[in-house]
């Protein structure tokens, strides 16, 4: 029987993060036409944790009448067994892969937890991730532009056109060591990159906006200010543009972009490899 209903309650379960359910729900889900109010439940790797799932599994479906939509990502066989007996939909975000790559290699595959390989063997790469996280954190917004031989990328547009949540995503998710750049108003006047830029060209990528949306974010920001006005992301807009253009730095428009989208982006016409960690 198909439900009417515009809502339902979603559930993302892992030993893990979470972060590869939370993904691959968003994907499956925004093909259907209802609003999902998600929860996410990361590190179950006890019963004792599962049990206070359960009962938010069980709430939901007294409560709604519908059984919850559950994406899921768990190892121990008896915690998956009771996850599945539960009263909701459970959908195991990587089981079907696991069984195919077995199928195809004729390799028996050795389930462990996901925490477990976070630190470890791959210690390298997550305290590499945690310097970029750093580096990227300490070079936001033109705090500063000392050691910009060490970024990957530097990301340059106007105040407010997406530039600080990518470059946190990217190095979050990638290990990618980002510097962001605001043009303030002595830039714009000027219409030239800085000097700090010139030898780094290579790495420069610009981020634009359509002034409709610039101006709503301003102005959610500082309703009624001149930096919220049309005439001033208009013209602010239509200046770093030009010198993106002018200077041959590649740009995208992030207006109904998601960070992801972004990213990615960004990645494939810059040519960076994508760090998986």
């Amino acid at each position: 029987m198909q439900s009417n209903s515009q809502s339902r309650d979603v559930f993302y379960v892992s030993d893990g993060t979470a972060i590869t359910c939370e993904t691959l729900g968003h994907v499956v889900l925004g093909q259907f036409p209802f609003n999902a109010n998600e929860k996410t439940f990361p590190f179950v790797e006890s019963e004792e944790k599962l049990e206070k799932l359960l009962k938010e599994i069980e709430g939901s479906y007294l409560r709604t009448g519908e059984k919850p939509l559950v994406f899921f990502s768990i190892v121990l066989p008896q915690l998956k067994a009771m996850l599945l007996d539960s009263p909701a939909h459970c959908y195991d975000v990587i089981d079907n892969l696991v069984q195919k790559v077995q199928n195809d290699t004729q390799m028996t595959p050795m389930p462990q937890l996901q925490r477990s390989r976070s630190v470890g063997k791959d210690s390298e790469r997550y305290f590499d991730r945690i310097a970029a996280i750093e580096y990227t954190l300490a070079h936001d917004d033109g705090i500063t532009l000392k050691g910009l031989e060490k970024a990957d990328i530097i990301l340059l547009g106007v105040s407010r056109s997406g530039k600080t949540p990518t470059s946190l995503y990217m190095a979050m998710q990638f290990g990618l060591r980002v510097v962001n750049y605001p043009f303030i108003e002595e830039d714009i006047k000027r219409l030239r990159l800085l000097p700090e830029f010139e030898i780094h060209r290579h790495k420069l990528f610009g981020l634009t906006i359509d002034p409709e949306r610039l101006t709503q974010i301003r102005e959610n920001r500082l309703a009624g200010s001149e930096y919220a006005s049309t005439e001033q992301c208009l013209a602010e807009l239509s200046s770093v543009e030009s010198l993106f253009r002018r200077e041959a730095i590649p740009f995208i428009n992030t207006s109904t972009l998601s960070v992801e989208e972004i990213t990615t982006r960004i990645l494939e016409k810059s040519g960076l490899r994508r760090r998986l960690l």
